[in-house]
């Protein structure tokens, strides 16, 4: 496969993922304020923005913006196109991509990809979005969705797929580990308890953002605690939004583009991404918190970020 193709399937997916993942977070958090109405400890917290924090956008949007309020950071998050993750923005950076590769995806892709960019670009969405605020960013993420499910039903099991995945599972890896990351950092208002009311609403957000809750019930009934939610987006190797997942993942689809056997590697890419595979895998949480949570998400990340930019370095980098 061409250098420049494989690089523009990679980051049209990642910047679908990207899209959805930031619309799911707005979505938990207009819910997460509805939970908070006056509720005890509520007139302490900035419910907004935490939102700014889990998308590493802090420095952009206080120089666009002076407060961050609901108007500021849904405008921020869903529309602006000075912010290069807000969800217009992915979208118009995924059409472009599959636009130059338009005969290595499926008419049903191209189709869906354009009506989502057009869609949201349209006045009337920005209309609806005052209106109704939560139906129009479940339009979004049912979009989303339904792209991902046509490029499975419709495109060849190939390396092009296989590309597709790894721009997926990048961007869900690293989102899932944010939100992580902010809620043990930013979210629980002062004077609040950990494992108190506030805290257990929190944290069932953060599952939320990552469609876990159902999932998660299912195996720690009653249980939702600090070092359980963390367990399971961590370490789960079911859950298709949990980090040891993504990684699974990304390690598999590497070997299955090289050729190269399991536990062995081709290139740096791999090398990496076996590496933080068997991290993730062999620490218990009790090393997790012995290292710190914030320190732990924070590795993870800087991988992420390693193995992205060797994948880039093998595949992509041309001479």
């Amino acid at each position: 496969m061409l250098s420049r193709v494989a690089e523009a399937l990679y980051w049209m997916s990642r910047y679908i993922e990207r899209a959805e993942n930031n619309a799911r977070i707005l979505t938990v958090n207009q819910q997460l304020v509805l939970d908070f109405a006056g509720a005890p400890g509520s007139a302490s917290m900035e419910p907004w923005e935490p939102i700014i924090y889990a998308l590493a956008d802090k420095e952009l949007f206080y120089k666009l913006y002076s407060k961050a309020d609901e108007k500021s950071v849904v405008e921020f998050v869903m529309f602006d196109k000075r912010n290069p993750n807000s969800v217009y923005s992915c979208l118009s950076f995924a059409r472009e991509n599959a636009r130059t590769v338009r005969e290595q995806i499926t008419s049903e892709m191209w189709e869906q990809i354009n009506t989502m960019y057009l869609s949201l670009g349209a006045e009337s969405t920005r209309r609806a979005m005052k209106a109704n605020t939560y139906g129009t960013l479940k339009l979004v993420l049912e979009a989303s969705q339904l792209f991902q499910g046509i490029t499975i039903s419709t495109m060849s099991h190939g390396e092009d797929y296989e590309f597709i995945g790894l721009g997926r599972f990048f961007d869900r890896a690293d989102r899932t580990s944010r939100m992580l990351d902010v809620k043990y950092h930013t979210l629980l208002p002062s004077g609040e308890t950990i494992g108190g009311n506030v805290d257990t609403i929190q944290w069932m957000a953060v599952l939320k953002s990552a469609s876990a809750l159902e999932p998660f019930r299912k195996q720690h009934v009653g249980q939702v605690t600090p070092a359980n939610v963390a367990n399971y987006l961590i370490r789960s190797k079911s859950f298709p939004r949990a980090i040891q997942f993504c990684v699974n993942f990304i390690d598999q689809s590497l070997h299955r583009i090289s050729g190269s056997e399991k536990g062995t590697f081709a290139n740096e890419a791999e090398r990496l991404a076996g590496r933080l595979r068997a991290s993730i895998a062999y620490n218990t949480m009790d090393d997790i918190f012995a290292i710190g949570m914030h320190e732990y998400l924070d590795q993870i990340q800087l991988r992420l970020i390693e193995i992205s930019k060797s994948l880039s370095k093998s595949y992509f980098e041309r001479s």
